[in-house]
């Protein structure tokens, strides 16, 4: 087969394009149904915008680690630079200014922020000496890498990407070595100042939807709505679903941005139990690659870099899941390979693109293509 087949071809991951195109066909079909039947607005784009972005991966997968380490710092100051324009020209939607306008499109920059923070803070400890991993020199670099890009998110606002960046530079950090102390009292620390963020950080509308999350039958028309609808949308799904067309929750607008943050709620009416148990094991088998290939690096820079990558992943589909089911503040963070949406399906696919880069390149080479 070897003899037909060209060798940067064959040496392409094809389980994971597999799986891939397996997600993104079922998000095709979720999309398709939600929209009535219909290709547009939402299903006919979004196998669109998948079957793009998978090329743009596999480009990617032919870079080396030595390119991935140069254009590390650059990437994260061109994309800081980058939320800047959003708080100076960015576009409004949704109540939100978080979009560039950028003429042929309109990109969320924030969304970019979450592979060019595991690029930088990958690259920060790869550069440290091993002998000042626990020193003070590890910890404030990496604070400030953090402080710029949250805070200017964390204006927009988005909460929920913010927390997606974070907790990606904090994995990484973790892994190259930082003390178990730091974690430890972090974490104490935010549970002290949580109170304080809720009465004196957060927005009026980010508050509600804290206690929505805490209580959503207390405004099942108001706040709690998105919840409570969600909720009835999976739960009404059973075991093996209403089937396919057949969701009304969905259908009928009782189930509000169903194509988007809420389109687990969606599939789940129309799949049922077994359907979602059947995309979790999808999202479980790219995770298990992405961590196979951190293990499989040869190199300080691209196992950490690996694993942040696929943390990210994991963070996305998550958080989301949490969300819809009610276990998680609404935060607005997608579903990856069946939400509507550009620039998150393109950030998880320079995600993916890395990793297959990493894979294919698993020790340090020379040159910048191959």
């Amino acid at each position: 087969m070897n003899d037909f087949v060209p060798a940067p071809i064959a040496q392409l991951p094809w389980r994971t394009i597999l799986l891939l195109l397996v997600m993104a066909s079922f998000g095709f079909v979720v999309l398709y149904s939600a929209a009535g039947g219909s290709l547009t607005p939402w299903a006919g784009l979004h196998i669109t915008r998948f079957l793009v972005f998978l090329a743009m991966a596999i480009i990617l997968s032919r870079l080396k680690e030595n390119f991935w380490k140069s254009i590390a710092f650059p990437v994260y100051i061109v994309v800081v630079i980058m939320l800047l324009g959003v708080e100076l020209i960015g576009a409004v939607g949704g109540g939100s200014q978080r979009w560039l306008n950028l003429g042929l499109i309109r990109i969320q920059p924030s969304e970019l922020m979450k592979v060019a923070i595991i690029l930088a803070v990958a690259r920060f400890y790869d550069l440290l000496p091993p002998s000042q991993i626990r020193t003070w020199g590890a910890i404030w670099p990496l604070l400030l890498l953090l402080a710029l890009p949250c805070a200017l998110v964390l204006l927009q606002p988005d909460l929920g990407t913010t927390i997606t960046i974070v907790a990606g530079a904090l994995t990484i950090a973790f892994l190259a070595g930082l003390p178990m102390r730091l974690f430890v009292g972090g974490g104490i620390a935010i549970a002290i100042l949580a109170p304080l963020a809720y009465f004196f950080a957060l927005e009026d509308y980010q508050q509600r939807r804290v206690t929505t999350f805490l209580n959503p039958e207390n405004d099942p028309l108001g706040a709690g709505y998105h919840i409570s609808q969600s909720k009835i949308a999976i739960g009404s799904g059973g075991i093996f679903g209403k089937g396919f067309m057949n969701g009304t929750q969905s259908h009928l607008d009782y189930l509000p941005e169903g194509h988007t943050d809420f389109v687990f709620a969606t599939m789940a009416e129309e799949w049922g139990l077994m359907g979602g148990f059947a995309l979790l094991f999808c999202f479980f088998l790219l995770f298990r690659w992405g961590l196979g290939v951190a293990l499989r690096a040869k190199t300080r820079f691209s196992q950490l870099c690996a694993a942040g990558l696929s943390i990210t992943i994991f963070f996305y589909v998550a958080i989301n899941l949490m969300m819809v089911m009610g276990l998680a503040p609404v935060v607005g963070i997608p579903l990856p390979f069946l939400s509507h949406g550009g620039s998150s399906m393109m950030t998880i696919m320079i995600c993916v693109g890395i990793l297959m880069s990493i894979d294919r390149h698993p020790g340090r080479q020379g040159g910048a293509f191959g």
